[in-house]
Formats: C-alpha cells, sequence, structure tokens
C-alpha cells in the first residue's frame, strides 16, 4: 500500500529524522506508528544514521502491530523487522539475528539491560507508550537510564503523557534529555512546581500543581515534545476501527484446530462436543475469547489471551472511559475478574443509573451485550473507545451498537478495537463484518468450507 502522510504526519517525520530526541504525544488514531518506521526508515537507508533501532512496546503491540504496519507499506518494505519474545533462548536468538528493527516487550527492558550492559548496540530507541515509563522507581526505567549515555536517538511515543497529572511527565521527559528540562532529581522538580496535597506527618500521599505550572512545564518540553489532538486534524466524528490480532499458544492453537476438525475436544478432565457445524460455529467463537461451555453449561477456560489484551488496551486509556461489548456470558465473568484483579472495577450497563453515571464519566469500564444496548441508548456523552471482547453473526446488533457512540453528539473520534484471533473463526466473522455480509448462513457455510479444507489436507 502507497503511504501518502497527512500534512502533521510530514511534520513529524521530519522532526523526527532532524531531532535526536522527541516526544510524540499524538492521540490515538493518527498513525504514531507509521510515522515512527518512515523516520526509522529514512535515518536507516537514506541518512545512515542509525544502524539498530530498538522498540520497546506492550507485549501484544509488540507481537503483531510493527511488524504488520512495516510490512502494509511499500516504502517500508527494506526495514526488517525482528521481533524479541517469547523464551530466554527465542530471545538471545533474535537480538543476535540480522535486522534494522528489534521490537521487544517492556517486560524485558530489564533482562535486555543486564544482557548487554556497555556492550549496547541499539543506536536509537523508540518507546511506544512512553507513559509507562511513568513511575521513576520502577525497573524499566530504571535499566533504561543505564544506558541512556549509549543511546544517540530516541523517541516517545503516547496519546496520554499525563495521565495522573504533571507529576507523571518528570520521568518521561528525563528519559528524552536527561534531565535538562525538568530536572535531574523528581525531588528537585516536585519542590519546583508542585506543593503536597494529601499528607500525614511524615508521608506525602499525592502532589497538586503550583499556581502557573502547568504553563511553565509546558514552555520548558515544548522544543522536545509534540502535542497534537485528532479532533484538530480529523473530521468529527469520525470512527476509526482498529484490529488487534490476538496470537495462541502453540499449543492452544492446536487444540483449538482438533476441536474444529473434530467437533470434539477434551481439556482436563471435561468433554467439549460441538455435534453440528451450527453449534461448532459458536463454540470456536467461545474458544476464541477463552472459555467454553461443556454439556453442563459450565464455563471451561482455554485460555487468557484476549484478557490480556483487553488489559493493556484498558492500561493504554488510562482512566478514560471504556465501552466492552462481550457475546457470552462467561465472558463478561471473567472480563469482570481479570480487571478487579487489576484494580480496575467495571460496571455493567443495567438500567437509567448506569447510562447516566458512563455519561458523566464515572464509569472507567462499562460492560455491556450488544443485544442489551444496540437500540435507543445514547452512550456518547460518556466516551469514544469501544473494545469488542467478542465478535457475534449479526450485522445488525454489530453496527447498532457501535453507534451507541458514533452518533451525533459525539465531540471526539470513536475508537472501535476488535480483538480478532487470528485464523481462527473470529477473523471469518471480522472479514464479514468489514464486508457488511454478515448473516449466519454465509459464515456457517465458510466454516463448513475450512473444515472442509482441513479434513482433505490430513
Amino acid at each position: 500500500m502507497r503511504f501518502v502522510p497527512h500534512d502533521y504526519q510530514k511534520y513529524c517525520i521530519n522532526r523526527l529524522v532532524a531531532e535526536p530526541a522527541l516526544g510524540l504525544f499524538l492521540d490515538m488514531g493518527l498513525g504514531k506508528t507509521v510515522i515512527a518506521l518512515t523516520a526509522v526508515n529514512d535515518l536507516r537507508y537514506n541518512r545512515f544514521a542509525v544502524r539498530k533501532v530498538l522498540v520497546i512496546a506492550p507485549k501484544k503491540v509488540a507481537e503483531d502491530t510493527w511488524t504488520r504496519e512495516a510490512g502494509k507499506w511499500d516504502h517500508l518494505r527494506l526495514l526488517r523487522i525482528v521481533p524479541v519474545l517469547g523464551s530466554l533462548k527465542k530471545r538471545i536468538r533474535a537480538v543476535n539475528s540480522p535486522g534494522d528493527v528489534y521490537v521487544m516487550s517492556r517486560d524485558n527492558v530489564q533482562w535486555l539491560v543486564d544482557y548487554y550492559r556497555n556492550d549496547w548496540p541499539f543506536d536509537m530507541v523508540v518507546i511506544d507508550e512512553l507513559s509507562s515509563f511513568k513511575n521513576p522507581q520502577a525497573k524499566r526505567f530504571k535499566s533504561l537510564c543505564l544506558v541512556r549515555k549509549h543511546i544517540s536517538r530516541i523517541c516517545g511515543l503516547t496519546g496520554t503523557p499525563a495521565p495522573n497529572g504533571l507529576i507523571d511527565l518528570w520521568s518521561q521527559v528525563y528519559l528524552l534529555d536527561g534531565g535538562k528540562r525538568l530536572g535531574e532529581r523528581i525531588g528537585r522538580y516536585r519542590e519546583e512546581y508542585f506543593t503536597p496535597a494529601a499528607r500525614n506527618r511524615d508521608v506525602v500521599f499525592s502532589y497538586e500543581p503550583l499556581p502557573g505550572a502547568k504553563e511553565r512545564i509546558q514552555e520548558r518540553i515544548q522544543d522536545i515534545c509534540i502535542s497534537l489532538s485528532a479532533k484538530d486534524y480529523l473530521e468529527l466524528p469520525e470512527r476509526i476501527d482498529n484490529v488487534i490480532h490476538v496470537a495462541l499458544p502453540q499449543k492452544v492453537r492446536q487444540d483449538y484446530e482438533k476441536f474444529e476438525r473434530d467437533m470434539l475436544l477434551e481439556v482436563d478432565e471435561d468433554t467439549l462436543d460441538a455435534g453440528s457445524a451450527a453449534v461448532l460455529s459458536g463454540k470456536l467463537l467461545q474458544f476464541c475469547n477463552g472459555a467454553v461451555y461443556d454439556a453442563d453449561r459450565k464455563a471451561v477456560e482455554v485460555h487468557g489471551e484476549k484478557l490480556e489484551a483487553l488489559r493493556e488496551i484498558i492500561q493504554a486509556a488510562q482512566g478514560r472511559p471504556v465501552l466492552v461489548f462481550y457475546n457470552f456470558q462467561h465472558d463478561r465473568e471473567r472480563v469482570m475478574r481479570s480487571l478487579e484483579k487489576c484494580g480496575v472495577y467495571p460496571k455493567e450497563l443495567k438500567g437509567t443509573e448506569t447510562i447516566t453515571q458512563w455519561n458523566k464519566g464515572e464509569i472507567p469500564v462499562m460492560l455491556a451485550h450488544p443485544a442489551s444496548a444496540a437500540y435507543g441508548l445514547n452512550l456518547q456523552a460518556g466516551g469514544n473507545t469501544i473494545v469488542w471482547f467478542g465478535l457475534n453473526w449479526s450485522l445488525e446488533l454489530y453496527q447498532q451498537a457501535n453507534a451507541r457512540l458514533h452518533r451525533q453528539g459525539q465531540k471526539e473520534k470513536v475508537i472501535v478495537h476488535h480483538l480478532v484471533v487470528d485464523c481462527g473463526v473470529d477473523a471469518m466473522v471480522m472479514d464479514a463484518l468489514q464486508s457488511k455480509r454478515a448473516t449466519q448462513d454465509g459464515l456457517l457455510e465458510a466454516l463448513k468450507a475450512r473444515i472442509g479444507q482441513i479434513k482433505s489436507g490430513e
């Protein structure tokens, strides 16, 4: 595909090429990934200014997004993307493989620094979701600081640089400039720009900015950070569809294929029996979501990959409201438990009280079944982010559910995330929805054809 950048994308690319350190504080949907990759490609192959580039990203983003984005655009065809993921042995093999851009989960930053130390080979580092380095006490921040002097170029990408207030900016900007703008110590930064807000005699629990602090901080960092809002560059209301590809572990993938082929699967002491193609299509959708009902209507968990992807989306939202559509009751129960373990307490859409709370921005995550939220509800005042945890067969329900946020009165672009398991019935449903030909009969025929292909290939 040919990349024709918007004017703001050209501006960001030129800044990245010209400057050794830059923070791109861009809203979701403005193309941070392709902006960064285009600049890297120019620096690597046109200007020969960098040799090896490290991308640090959330796990699910590292697994898919950067590789997929590089393969999407014609002008990036020379870039060799190397995922640094998996077991220790796989990661070591990956970092020693030929490549241009090495993409790694932020959870492995400490390992990579310990592995290389003073022999650090990456002359450019791109931090996807820079706000995940907002804690100056975190090991990932401290580890990256140890090798910062060996990094000649650094770029930080985020749409939410200050999710909990301006106090979060210090460590992020420190990684960019080594403390030149906001000070070399977090304590000095607090003293200059903040005053204690909640404390007991010895411990300060939170800070609030001093009068004029916001303007002073913005002035100090404006030369090294670009802040762009989608509402300034995209016509509103616009809907942006984002497919998040969820990869299953090899053993789970094999179980899925066996279930698809044989319509029967044993998980521990439970037997999952589909019985017919119509039942199988629903069971496979359940499998993609992570659990399948057995004959006794007990949910048998088969994986947690979508739960992990959902947690990363909500973490990246940094407190901005998220509407999650689920397909099966066990989806709702598992999502509830998973988020509560992380300190996020979602509410289910039930009646006018929750609708009012949502539209006031008082609910960080709201769960809804598309059948119960598809018609007549105005939810656009409460948020602009949708996550489809589990897809369904009905194009009508799908379109109507999305219209709860993407409708007149919405002041922000609407981002619709779809968690899709590759090479499964999930992907088939997604393709059908996108081509606006989603009917159950058509999907069942496609499923039957796929089963026939699998069996004929044995």
